[in-house]
């Protein structure tokens, strides 16, 4: 492996573990349960997945230069996010006043299947306006000059997938793990709350934000 290809490693390493709306949702969805704490980390490795492809076929590009096409999909993906924070907030006030049992799973009350937490994890990481950018300005740097810029490029979206498969369900598992500490009501209260407001805020950044590029 060639050094270039390792501080790749490295960056793409900290750029997935960065806590974010990705995070959040996985963790929120792994209080409920494994099972939807998992789909939902497989669901944003394959948001991640689009991304990547994305970026290697050149279509990134054209998303970033198109201001309406780019303001469109950021106002899609901060009203998702929204969507998600309100919704966590809810089941919030919901515990607090007494409307949820004390065994129920901290996203939306009750553990959803896997289908649905697929889904969420997904949307989550594909709505996201702020990847296309990153992608489109990360990815050529680790490009040697005079290589081809295909079969490396995908080689360095590979990597990104690969790295986000083992993250994310590696955070599901220990949250998982931790599970009978962090679903005591007022625990579970406690990270509804952050988790809610951090997305809520998040949402709202993105659509009421200027162009991020």
């Amino acid at each position: 492996m060639d050094a270039q290809l390792l501080a790749f490693v490295a960056v793409a390493a900290g750029m997935v573990a960065l806590p974010g709306a990705d995070f959040t949702v996985v963790v929120r969805n792994a209080l409920a349960s494994r099972r939807s704490g998992l789909a939902t980390a497989v669901g944003v490795a394959g948001g991640l997945l689009v991304h990547t492809a994305l970026a290697v076929a050149g279509l990134a590009a054209v998303l970033v230069t198109m201001p309406v096409l780019f303001r469109t999909v950021q106002l899609l993906g901060g009203a998702y996010v929204l969507y998600l924070g309100l919704s966590g907030l809810h089941a919030m006030r919901r515990r607090t006043t007494g409307g949820a049992g004390a065994d129920e799973g901290a996203a939306g009350g009750t553990a959803m299947g896997p289908a649905r937490s697929l889904r969420q994890g997904f949307l989550t990481n594909a709505l996201n306006p702020k990847a296309p950018v990153l992608f489109l300005s990360l990815l050529p740097q680790f490009v040697p000059d005079g290589s081809p810029p295909l079969p490396r490029t995908l080689l360095l979206a590979s990597v990104v997938v690969l790295l986000a498969l083992v993250w994310f369900p590696a955070v599901a598992l220990l949250v998982d793990r931790l599970g009978r500490w962090l679903r005591r009501p007022r625990t579970a209260r406690v990270i509804e709350g952050g988790s809610g407001t951090a997305l809520t805020a998040l949402g709202l950044v993105l659509v009421t934000g200027p162009l991020l590029h």
